[in-house]
């Protein structure tokens, strides 16, 4: 592809620009019509990487069964791994299962576990991280790689701009995130100054599927369901 590119003129390219607006709004448009009919659901993210038999698998699956439990739906990217877990969890507690499935060279590939008709493929990932902020009621955060920080750095971003919402962020196991929350602290805000201190009040910390729905019931008992924006 890149290589196809390369040797493309400008003129190509802008042609070809033109045309893939079409396909994006196609990408928004069928995304809209099937996400606002869902209903209130918390979006799983996680590492595709994760075997099933990892403890953060199990986590995961344990979290996403409380969710649902507790009346909401489980969205997540609708791969394996930690992705996996979630959607297994949600359909193991018989709740409503989400997955917004993109097409990657590797890892990727659709789980079993997803509702058949709440299935999704994007071929952008902008357009896919919409639906996560739009119709997520708060975003649980297992442990992975360079996706899921993307995941949670913007959706930080975005409220702390006042772009969306606010909505619950919970990173799940401290094993993991405390390094990552003790830089940000003691780097980001108390040694240069790049934050503000309530920006830290935007995530929390937790190890248990109990502390997750705690956030969650605490949160909404303040504040309504609705999308984000």
């Amino acid at each position: 592809m890149r290589k196809e590119q390369h040797h493309k003129g400008w003129n190509e390219i802008k042609t070809n620009d033109s045309w893939a607006i079409f396909k994006i709004m196609g990408e928004f448009v069928n995304g809209f019509e099937k996400m606002s009919k869902i209903g209130p659901c918390v979006s799983i993210f996680g590492s595709a990487r994760t075997k099933t038999d990892d403890k953060y698998y199990e986590l995961a699956v344990d979290v996403a069964k409380e969710i649902v439990n507790h009346g909401y739906g489980v969205i997540t990217g609708g791969g394996p791994g930690i992705m996996e877990a979630g959607n297994k969890g949600a359909h193991l507690g018989g709740g409503t299962s989400v997955g917004l499935n993109i097409e990657l060279p590797f890892e990727q590939h659709d789980n079993p576990y997803i509702d058949s008709d709440k299935s999704l493929d994007f071929d952008y990932f902008f357009v896919r991280k919409v639906m996560f902020v739009k119709y997520s009621q708060g975003f649980v955060v297992m442990p992975g790689g360079f996706g899921t920080l993307d995941e949670l750095f913007e959706a930080m971003t975005l409220i702390q701009t006042k772009k969306i919402a606010k909505f619950p962020i919970i990173l799940v196991s401290t094993e993991f995130w405390g390094g990552l929350i003790d830089w940000v602290k003691n780097t980001l805000l108390e040694k240069f100054g790049n934050i503000s201190p309530g920006d830290l009040d935007l995530i929390h910390v937790v190890d248990t599927p109990a502390e997750v729905l705690k956030i969650l019931d605490k949160f909404y008992g303040e504040y309504n369901l609705s999308p984000n924006f």
